[in-house]
């Protein structure tokens, strides 16, 4: 072992021993049950979790779906592109060092799809840099069409709003969501488009 390698397990065995072991039993439980601790960034695997949106400030974002992790977010982000309903929204909730949130076809931030309500699916995958989870009110299960995406890793979220995705390329386009709540001249997706129906 080299001497760099030795200080980095030195540092790092103190919060190994520490995890809670509620997160220890989660990460061996989704272990056992095959499902993924990461998400996939290569794009040419597993088209049809791959959700693009066009951006107004020329980007292109992909993002990684996770149906291991919250199958009926999924499902509703999935139904909500195909009808096109993400189309020509703005990103309503931009706050620099924390996320871009959209969904709203309102653009106030009170709207949401027509379709009911998604019970929470809380999970043990952590709220980093390009992780995209789905807004709600204060009720655990008034998840409907807005969702946001992180800027910075912000571990307060985790369990408490449902982490379904991640953005696996194009984040500098994220980075580039023009800020405020609304923004004075606000970015939209102009298309979202699962990645095989291009």
């Amino acid at each position: 072992m080299t001497k760099i390698t030795a200080t980095v397990v030195a540092l790092f065995a103190p919060v190994l021993l520490v995890t809670p072991a509620a997160t220890q039993e989660s990460l061996a439980q989704a272990t056992e049950n095959s499902t993924p601790i990461a998400a996939n960034f290569d794009v040419t695997e597993d088209p049809e979790n791959i959700l693009l949106l066009d951006l107004s400030n020329g980007s292109r974002v992909a993002i990684r779906l996770m149906p291991q992790w919250a199958p009926n977010h999924i499902a509703r982000i999935k139904e909500l592109t195909r009808d096109g309903f993400y189309d020509g929204v703005i990103f309503h909730r931009v706050i620099d060092g924390f996320m871009a949130q959209t969904g709203d076809p309102t653009g106030t931030g009170q709207g949401k799809s027509t379709l009911a309500d998604i019970e929470e699916e809380f999970n043990m995958f952590p709220h980093v840099r390009g992780t995209v989870s789905m807004a709600r009110a204060q009720d655990e299960d008034s998840a409907n069409s807005q969702f946001f995406i992180v800027f910075y890793p912000r571990f307060a979220l985790d369990r408490n709003y449902t982490n379904f995705g991640r953005v696996i390329d194009g984040m500098e386009g994220v980075d580039a969501i023009a800020r405020g709540e609304p923004p004075e001249n606000p970015t939209r997706i102009l298309q979202a488009l699962s990645l095989i129906h291009i």
